[in-house]
């Protein structure tokens, strides 16, 4: 049997799962990177392009905000507008890179539910006119509150989404860390570490509904910490697989497992994880010091060209250096600089799915 091709650009519905499939299928996995705007929504799929591997570009709220920009009085809708925004421009733009793309949204606790319904409305009026939805998922982190509500949220939201071809993920057990106003440096340890009894539930659950993928926690935290800090413990992913298998006669790794807190994570331990059906890795936290970094050693390099127009002593002109589009193409160069690694560590270069005739002519630095 030949190897799935897909069609360059958003995936969703079937197509979607065809890439999870072949992900697990293969153990190899996505990063899930997290965008501001349009400089690292397209480094990211040049990124993708040039290693020839798909990608699943993401958006928190804060970032689907700062998306609409931040003169936009309303935050609410600016959370939805940004979100909208960017997700029609990776539309766009996606399939002329020649890769898959899978759209996102990242952490939504109760109090964003609201922005995640509000998404879905856009998303059904954009199937409406397309036949297929905006985003590919949307991720509802309900883990700070207890598993009836968690479960019965995740299942009530997912028979709407399942209607446009869309899916969800779930979080069980808490990521440590904070992202953009989601969770807490506060969490107790015992929560960073997920129950198979409760992945078995959630299985249970949703499994009739729709598909769904599940962000258990193994001792993820978002950020870097220092060496040692953090003690990820994949095992648990691996015995919540073998868990719905049993109980339910199942293939082995029933489950669609997400990795989150990817940034600074210790190599062998993705390694590990990527046997346990882990399709997808968040990181965010590495992928913004990489553009940081690269702009930093830019304006360092040039620390007179953003001080003076004319150089003050020998009448040297400076804008084609503080020309914005000098110092933001750095930062691009950062973050595909990281996604190169991420693509190597996730095992994911040279295996995009996309169809050979709409391969990319993107051309790289």
């Amino acid at each position: 049997m030949g190897t799935t091709k897909l069609k360059p650009g958003v995936v969703t519905g079937a197509d979607y799962l065809a890439l999870v499939k072949a992900c697990k299928d293969g153990q190899y996995a996505l990063p899930a990177v997290n965008v501001v705007g349009t400089n690292s929504i397209n480094a990211v799929m040049e990124a993708a392009a040039k290693n020839k591997a798909d990608v699943i570009i993401q958006l928190s709220n804060g970032g689907a905000e700062f998306y609409a920009g931040k003169g936009c009085a309303d935050s609410f809708k600016a959370k939805v507008l940004g979100a909208v925004s960017a997700a029609r421009h990776v539309h766009l733009m996606a399939e002329h890179y020649g890769v898959c793309v899978v759209l996102h949204t990242d952490h939504a606790n109760k109090k964003l539910i609201p922005w995640v319904e509000a998404m879905i409305e856009h998303g059904e009026a954009f199937y409406k006119e397309t036949g297929k939805p905006l985003f590919s998922s949307h991720m509802v982190d309900l883990s700070e509150e207890d598993l009836d509500f968690n479960l019965s949220e995740c299942a009530r939201l997912l028979k709407r989404m399942a209607k446009i071809d869309m899916s969800i993920e779930i979080e069980l057990g808490v990521t440590g860390g904070e992202e953009d106003g989601v969770g807490s440096d506060d969490v107790d340890n015992d929560k960073l570490y997920t129950q198979p009894e409760d992945v078995l539930r959630a299985y249970d659950t949703l499994l009739p509904l729709g598909h769904f993928s599940i962000a258990a926690s193994f001792g993820n935290v978002h950020g870097v910490y220092k060496p040692g800090n953090v003690k990820l413990r994949p095992e648990i992913l691996k015995n919540s697989q073998e868990l719905v298998q049993k109980t339910h006669s199942t293939a082995a790794n029933p489950l669609d497992l997400v990795f989150h807190g990817g940034s600074g994570s210790e190599k062998d331990k993705i390694t590990e994880s990527l046997g346990y059906g882990i399709f997808k890795m968040n990181i965010d936290t590495d992928t913004q010091f990489a553009f940081s970094e690269y702009v930093g050693k830019f304006v360092e390099a040039n620390a007179k060209a953003f001080k003076y127009q004319i150089d003050p002593d020998d009448g040297t002109p400076y804008k084609k250096l503080y020309d914005p589009r000098k110092w933001l193409r750095e930062g691009e160069l950062g973050i595909i600089a990281r996604l190169d690694e991420a693509f190597a560590d996730l095992r994911s270069a040279g295996k995009s799915l996309a169809c050979g005739e709409c391969d990319s002519k993107v051309k790289y630095a």
